[in-house]
């Protein structure tokens, strides 16, 4: 059954409400006699389809029941539209990175969190987006920082501009420009003038390396990768629960960052999979769609049955 919402996960996570609720029921419709399965199918928000919004399928041996119980759910989820918000707080860049070093000023414990969501792989993002990158090698607070201030990366991948550091000496100065060769429609390759400070083998994103420019460790890899998880960073020598702030391609965090993070900002970046879906300029979904449009009338919870 379809519903007439499209939503990114960053505000359908069962970590919080209503989607915590939501999804708690299926349990209960499956134990439904003449019920086999139920799902909630939340949609891919930055696919610009006729297909993309949420759908509700409950199987069954059972029409009646498994009809009723999908109308059930298609209704629950629509009455809950309203509700939905972001499972962490959100805010721009430059409002993640002031948050940051007023947690770090204030004694906070490490590290903070900042997802740099408009460019998640995890999302679908090409993951070589450069606009936060950009924006912190701007920010005097980070390049210029003399009291220990650490604060990783993660990350940009470009295969040339890794092996141009092949022949480098670990702790030589280097000077490179890498990213936006996959998606370069928010900003273009970014130059990267620091301290070669590692060279890492890994099995995913090929070599690895990690430039420092004051008190950022840059992230550069040969392929694309989501740094996602805690042993992602401690593979190329970067223990985040060191760190003093994490920057990072992700919407929501994945447990194992989840479970560290001593504060977090979800930065609402430019990118393929922004959470700004405005800015997308969505024209090929059906319409009206939540959140896009206002709607004159309730939508249909009529279920579809499929033989």
């Amino acid at each position: 059954m379809r519903v007439p919402i499209l939503l990114p996960g960053e505000k359908t996570s069962t970590r919080v409400e209503p989607a915590r609720r939501l999804y708690a029921r299926l349990a209960d419709v499956e134990e439904v006699p003449g019920v086999t399965d139920a799902s909630i199918w939340i949609g891919y928000a930055w696919a610009d389809e006729p297909r993309c919004r949420a759908t509700v399928i409950v199987s069954g041996s059972d029409t009646g029941v498994i009809t009723a119980q999908a109308e059930a759910l298609a209704r629950a989820l629509w009455d809950a539209r309203e509700e939905f918000s972001f499972v962490g707080p959100p805010g721009s860049l430059a409002d993640a990175v002031s948050a940051a070093l007023a947690h770090r000023a204030a004694g906070g414990a490490r590290p903070y969190l900042v997802s740099d969501s408009g460019d998640n792989p995890g999302a679908g993002g090409s993951g070589d987006v450069t606009w936060t990158l950009h924006e912190l090698l701007r920010d005097e607070r980070l390049t210029h920082s003399d009291d220990g201030l650490t604060v990783a990366v993660a990350s940009i991948f470009d295969a040339d501009a890794v092996a141009s550091l092949d022949e480098t000496p670990v702790g030589s100065p280097v000077d490179i420009e890498a990213g936006a060769r996959v998606d370069a429609r928010v900003s273009g390759p970014v130059r990267i003038a620091g301290v070669l400070l590692g060279r890492y083998d890994d099995p995913v994103a090929g070599c690895v390396v990690v430039v420092g420019v004051g008190a950022l460790r840059v992230i550069v890899t040969e392929r694309r990768k989501a740094f996602h998880a805690v042993g992602d960073f401690l593979a190329i020598g970067i223990d985040p629960r060191e760190m003093d702030v994490i920057v990072t391609k992700i919407g929501y965090l994945e447990p194992t960052l989840y479970d560290i993070a001593a504060g977090w900002t979800l930065a609402l970046t430019p990118g393929p999979v922004d959470q700004d879906l405005g800015r997308l300029g969505h024209h090929r979904i059906e319409r009206p769609m939540f959140p896009f449009d206002a709607f004159d009338a309730e939508p249909a919870m009529t279920a579809t049955v499929l033989r």
